[in-house]
């Protein structure tokens, strides 16, 4: 059954966008109708004639954003088991579509299937949404079926899946609740600083013309710098952030930034054990899916989310159709960790390369889990002491002239 995108007007006349399948346009139009939307606009998602997508713009973006990468996972799963079930495959995705949720996810798979339904190859189907399915994705369902085993692949890429999420996780949670206590600090200081600190001097320089003891000045001056020019700072940060993120929009500026990232103390292993991770979960997975070693490194290095490393990657790919071993082109950077390459050279003896790079992944999981705790651990006392320290000096500049006061009288 063809799929429509379509604008609409609801009763007090607010726009509504979305997708549904019907035999016509007439047909879309009867089902707007029964849920009391006034059609504006109807249009296929394929073109009759050349039965390809007409836009990818076309899906309306509604829902909850992008797809998260554990809805992904289970949607990938629940293919995978259907498919593992005898279900052929546009039936598997009729069945997942009537119980999907995320309203975005739901208008992508359903021009997926219509793009099946009309001869397309599965994985071709996906190639049309790179913004949710990345090349690894597809790659590996081509791959999935050109052998046959499409189940057992989507199987694989679910695991993977959910495995860079948890690996991605750990990391943002070790550093969230310290940016937490970091903020909260912050604003307890600017806060003391522009208004308690002001209010209080002003009362006793009312009081006493007796000079306010050197600390106290020096907080009264930062204050003041604070309240008059709190935009220069505020301008300050919001370039900052653009730069950055104008920086990272080159290859060589991406290169400088997660060189930087590498380098922060107590982080910086954090950042590199992620990476090094999500490169052997990803290299495996691809190498377990039949695809060549080449072809799997230059998918692996648009994943690792490190441009360093995806540089080292691109060389190693090139290298080994110069004809170099896969382990060779790595012994050169000190990034990668002796073990890894010692690893790789005894998996492409003996054939096992797949499975001793997933055993690597999953000790690198187990390094972060446990550096991340202690990384939180050891952050969380040394924050508090700081802010604290900060606030105590704050409150002693101000108890100063009070005392000095209460001595004169």
């Amino acid at each position: 059954m063809p799929v429509f995108t379509y604008k609409a007007l609801n009763s007090v006349g607010k726009e509504a966008t979305g997708v549904l399948n019907a035999d016509s346009p007439r047909d879309a139009r009867l089902k707007l109708k029964s849920m009391n939307l006034f059609a504006v606009d109807i249009e296929p998602m394929v073109d009759v004639k050349t039965g390809q997508l007409r836009s990818t713009s076309k899906i309306p973006l509604v829902g909850k954003g992008r797809i998260k990468p554990d809805e992904l996972a289970m949607l990938t799963r629940q293919i995978a088991t259907m498919l593992q079930s005898g279900i052929q495959i546009m039936q598997a995705l009729t069945a997942l579509i009537e119980q999907l949720d995320n309203k975005r996810l739901r208008a992508v798979m359903l021009a997926v299937r219509e793009r099946v339904a009309g001869g397309v190859a599965f994985s071709e189907a996906l190639n049309a949404y790179p913004r949710y399915f990345d090349p690894l994705y597809v790659n590996m369902i081509k791959a999935g079926e050109a052998s046959g085993n499409l189940d057992k692949i989507m199987i694989r890429i679910s695991d993977y899946l959910l495995s860079s999420h948890r690996i991605q996780s750990k990391v943002k949670g070790a550093l969230t609740y310290p940016i937490f206590i970091m903020i909260v600090a912050a604003g307890m200081v600017v806060f003391m600083l522009t208004f308690v600190l002001p209010q209080v001097t002003s009362v006793i320089t009312s009081n006493t013309n007796a000079r306010l003891p050197l600390p106290t000045e020096m907080l009264l001056a930062v204050s003041s710098f604070l309240s008059r020019f709190w935009w220069v700072i505020f301008a300050g940060i919001i370039a900052l952030v653009l730069f950055i993120k104008g920086l990272k929009k080159t290859k060589e500026g991406r290169h400088m930034v997660d060189s930087l990232k590498m380098k922060i103390p107590f982080l910086g292993q954090l950042f590199k054990k992620a990476a090094v991770s999500r490169f052997c979960v990803t290299f495996a997975t691809l190498l377990e899916s039949g695809l060549p070693a080449v072809e799997s490194l230059r998918i692996v290095k648009n994943t690792v989310n490190n441009q360093v490393l995806a540089d080292i990657i691109n060389e190693a790919s090139n290298k080994i159709v110069e004809g170099s071993d896969i382990s060779a082109p790595f012994k050169k950077y000190k990034v990668f960790p002796p073990v890894l390459v010692y690893m790789i050279s005894i998996g492409e003896e003996s054939g096992q390369l797949p499975e001793l790079l997933k055993q690597l992944s999953k000790s690198y999981d187990e390094e972060i889990e446990i550096q991340s705790q202690r990384l939180t651990t050891m952050l969380e006392p040394l924050l508090i002491l700081v802010t604290s320290l900060i606030i105590g000096a704050i409150v002693i500049s101000v108890l100063m002239p009070v005392l000095e006061m209460s001595n004169i009288k």
